[in-house]
């Protein structure tokens, strides 16, 4: 006796969804980047009272695309440079929407065996990618906050298992000390990972920095007791790298622990022409980065990387008398904050298995060579490009901090691209992020044209 889906009653209502999406998606490269004010102002109509009753679901999705869909941010456009995020390759889309119909809660081999293997190979393969010890384990997370919080957890774990203190059952009442050194430019996801494991945000020796924000290895106090090294793979406004190499080579044999928050710069070492950006790298214990920004997955895909599998295991595993154990093979959940979570190896797989390496790296260095002609381009017109290009971050100055600001603000109003402001070495600064997989040239040019008129 056969028994029908749910869904067959109404499967209009699903090809309305990609009608629309791809509608969206078709005029994404003409749009303005960012919502129209009038777009936003639309949104008051969403505040409704709570519906008593049920409607038709197309009705539902009609409202959402007509109010929606013009107050979104282009962000998976190929002008948005104000963060750095990639857009969704179409293959990684088109894996989302059929991942998002399996609904699977990635959390126990036995119960999802299909996209816990597909975590597997995509975790195999992402650690043959960026060159990290092959004996590695690795977490699917939501971003870099988590993928750090998670990589650092494991830390945590060892350095104090070490002198004797069980940390998942003692907590951190009475703990033996731990020092964590950071540079003077860590990105803010990173502290806020070590205020959630009762670290301190404040509680960090600050490492003094040289005129591009790499640690400088000469100022690295010697290591006393516990210790975790929080390291730089592509600082956020200049784009450069902590000299990772230097920096284990220094601590070698100390026992301190030494990590890498290379949320986007990790991704370098697909390239043989910017590997030596993170030379050294895989002498680290920890990695931290993000799929969707230089992998071009949908969001969220935070990916952590322990060269110690026991030491994550030991910090994530999670056990109860419900849930099926799995004594042959890898549980996702044991090595993740979550227990319920979305399939998110499945857009990496896709990606990966549809780029290969050559698709990857030509992706990554296509974005390193806009930004160089981002940065000739404004240099040419007189304005002060504050970095060295080293990676895909331009930060540009338009005179005094007023100006600067005046003319970033312009640049968003405009529509044509969307840049984000700074501050970097007390100057105020735009600043382009060139991550998309889908920019071109002509987007780069079109975008220089526009930012040089409104500077004008």
């Amino acid at each position: 006796m056969s028994s029908k889906s749910p869904f067959d009653a109404n499967p209009a209502l699903l090809q309305d969804a990609a009608k629309r999406s791809l509608q969206y998606l078709g005029a994404i490269g003409e749009r303005a980047v960012a919502p129209s004010p009038e777009a936003v102002l639309a949104l008051a109509r969403l505040d409704e009272p709570l519906p008593q009753q049920s409607s038709d679901p197309a009705e539902t999705l009609a409202l959402l695309d007509e109010l929606v869909s013009p107050a979104t941010m282009a962000m998976v456009g190929p002008r948005f440079f104000g963060f750095v995020i990639g857009g969704a390759l179409p293959v990684t889309v088109a894996s989302n929407w059929l991942a998002t119909a399996w609904d699977q809660n990635t959390a126990l081999q036995q119960a999802t065996p299909g996209v816990s293997r597909l975590e597997i190979v995509a975790l195999r393969w992402l650690l043959e990618l960026l060159d990290l010890p092959r004996e590695s384990a690795g977490a699917f997370v939501t971003g870099a906050t988590m993928a750090n919080m998670t990589a650092l957890a494991a830390a945590r774990h060892r350095l104090l298992a070490n002198v004797g203190w069980p940390v998942e059952s003692q907590g951190l009442f009475g703990a033996p000390p731990l020092t964590v050194m950071v540079g003077e430019e860590a990105h803010p996801t990173l502290f806020k990972s070590l205020a959630l494991l009762g670290l301190g945000s404040e509680r960090v020796r600050r490492i003094p920095i040289d005129a591009q924000s790499r640690m400088r290895v000469d100022a690295l106090p010697a290591i006393d007791g516990p210790t975790i090294i929080c390291t730089q793979a592509g600082n956020i406004n200049s784009g450069a790298f902590d000299p990772i190499d230097a920096i284990c080579r220094r601590v070698a044999g100390s026992g301190a622990w030494v990590h890498v928050d290379g949320a986007f710069g990790l991704w370098a070492r697909v390239s043989p022409r910017l590997a030596q950006l993170a030379q050294g790298i895989e002498r680290a214990d920890s990695w931290a980065t993000d799929a969707h920004k230089w992998l071009n997955v949908p969001y969220d895909s935070g990916l952590a990387f322990v060269r110690d599998k026991d030491a994550l295991q030991a910090a994530m595993a999670i056990n109860a008398a419900y849930l099926p154990t799995n004594r042959d093979g890898r549980d996702p959940s044991d090595f993740t904050p979550e227990l319920s979570r979305r399939a998110r190896g499945v857009d990496v797989w896709a990606a990966l298995r549809s780029l290969g390496r050559a698709g990857v790296r030509a992706m990554i260095e296509r974005s390193c060579e806009q930004a160089r002609l981002f940065a000739e381009r404004l240099r040419a017109a007189g304005h002060e490009v504050l970095n060295e290009v080293v990676l895909n971050q331009v930060v540009v100055a338009f005179g005094d901090a007023e100006n600067t600001r005046r003319v970033t603000r312009a640049v968003q109003d405009d529509g044509t691209c969307w840049c984000g402001a700074t501050v970097w070495k007390g100057r105020t600064a735009m600043r382009l992020s060139i991550c998309n997989w889908s920019t071109t040239d002509a987007d780069v040019e079109r975008s220089v044209a526009a930012i040089l008129r409104v500077a004008r």
